[in-house]
C-alpha cells in the first residue's frame, strides 16, 4: 500500500487531535461528517485501545511512528472507499464479534432483523424437549448460523457455504464467539442424492426444523443502486444473481427445504425488496403453507417465512 496515494504525508509525530483533522480534510468529499468520524473512532480503538472519551480528554496524546504507518494506510484505503471492516478485518453483528474479509460479505443490519425473528419463532419451540435441528444455506461469515447458536443454545446448528474460504472464516467465528456448529463446504445449487451424505454425517435424521437462508438476489440490472465500496470489494459471487433468473437460488433452496424440513418445519428467506410477490408465489406453487412477508426496519419487504408439511409434497425433487 503506498501512503502517497493519499495526498498527505504524514509527520513523525503527530498528536490525536491532528490525525482527526486529518481525516476529516481527506475524507470530506467522499463521506458525511458523522460517518468519517466514526471511521476514526473505530480505528483509533482498534489500534490504540482508546474509546472516545479518551480522545475527547487526550487530544494532545502523540501518536508513536509505527501506529501512524497503520492510519496512513487505513486513511488511503478509506480514500479508495474501502469497507472499514474490511480495513479493520472485523465487524460486530447481533452483538457479537466476527472476523470478515475479502471472501465474505459484510453482516448487515437487515439480516440481524431476520435472526431475531427466527429467535422469537425458537422461543415458541422450547417445548419440544428435543433439541432443534437448524440448518444456515450460504452461510459465509457465519454470523447467522453463530448468532442463533449463540442465543439458543438448545439447538443443533449446521451451516453450508460454497466456499472453502468462507467455511474456513465461519469455522474461526465460531470458535471465537465460543460455539459450535457443523460446517459443509457444497453447492447448494448442485447438490443432490450423491452428495446428501454429507450432511447425514451431521444430522442423523437428515431433518431439518428450521432452515434459513440469505442467498444472492441483486440483480445484474440492480447494480446502479450499489455504491462502489460494495462493487469493487464485496464477493461478488454472494451478490449477484442474472436479472433472467433472479430467484435461482430460492427455487433450489426450497426444493431441498421440502425434502429435508421436519414436519411443519420453517423455512426462512432474507430476500431481494423488489421480489416480495414473486418470493410469495414461489413458495405457494411449491405447496408451503401460512407464507408471511416481513418488512424491515426500512419498510422494504426483506424476510419470508413458509411452513411445510409434507402433506402437499409431490414427489421427491433432488435430482
Amino acid at each position: 500500500m503506498n501512503p502517497e496515494v493519499s495526498g498527505v504525508k504524514f509527520a513523525s509525530h503527530m498528536t490525536i487531535q491532528e490525525l482527526k483533522f486529518t481525516f476529516l480534510n481527506d475524507l470530506v468529499t467522499l463521506y458525511p461528517k458523522e460517518e468519517i468520524q466514526s471511521f476514526f473512532n473505530l480505528l483509533v480503538s482498534y489500534k490504540l485501545k482508546l474509546t472516545r472519551v479518551d480522545i475527547v480528554l487526550n487530544p494532545n496524546q502523540i501518536i508513536r511512528k509505527n501506529d501512524l504507518d497503520f492510519f496512513q494506510n487505513a486513511l488511503t484505503e478509506l480514500q479508495q472507499e474501502k469497507p472499514i471492516q474490511y480495513i479493520l478485518g472485523e465487524t460486530e453483528f447481533y452483538g457479537l464479534p466476527f472476523k470478515v474479509d475479502k471472501n465474505v460479505l459484510i453482516p448487515r443490519a437487515e439480516t440481524e432483523e431476520l435472526v431475531e425473528w427466527i429467535l422469537e419463532d425458537v422461543k415458541h419451540k422450547t417445548q419440544d424437549v428435543r433439541q432443534l435441528q437448524i440448518l444456515d444455506i450460504g452461510t459465509g461469515s457465519g454470523c447467522i448460523a453463530i448468532s442463533i447458536a449463540k442465543n439458543s443454545p438448545n439447538a443443533i446448528v449446521s451451516a453450508l457455504d460454497i466456499s472453502k474460504q468462507a467455511v474456513q472464516l465461519a469455522q474461526q467465528n465460531a470458535k471465537l464467539n465460543h460455539v459450535n456448529i457443523h460446517f459443509i463446504e457444497e453447492d447448494i445449487l448442485q447438490i443432490n442424492r450423491h452428495s446428501v451424505p454429507k450432511l447425514r454425517e451431521y444430522s442423523e435424521s437428515q431433518k431439518y426444523d428450521i432452515i434459513v437462508s440469505n442467498p444472492p438476489y441483486v440483480r445484474e440490472l440492480e447494480k446502479h443502486e450499489i455504491k462502489k465500496n460494495v462493487l469493487d470489494y464485496e464477493p461478488q459471487l454472494a451478490l449477484f444473481v442474472t436479472d433472467e433468473n433472479p430467484l435461482l437460488f430460492y427455487d433450489k433452496i426450497a426444493d431441498f427445504a421440502k425434502e429435508h424440513l421436519t414436519k411443519n418445519g420453517q423455512l426462512y428467506f432474507e430476500i431481494n425488496q423488489y421480489l416480495g410477490k414473486e418470493m410469495v408465489a414461489l413458495l405457494t406453487q411449491k405447496g408451503f403453507a401460512e407464507i408471511e412477508l416481513k418488512k424491515d426496519i426500512l419498510g422494504n419487504d426483506r424476510m419470508l417465512r413458509g411452513l411445510f408439511n409434507h402433506q402437499q409434497s409431490s414427489g421427491n425433487n433432488l435430482s
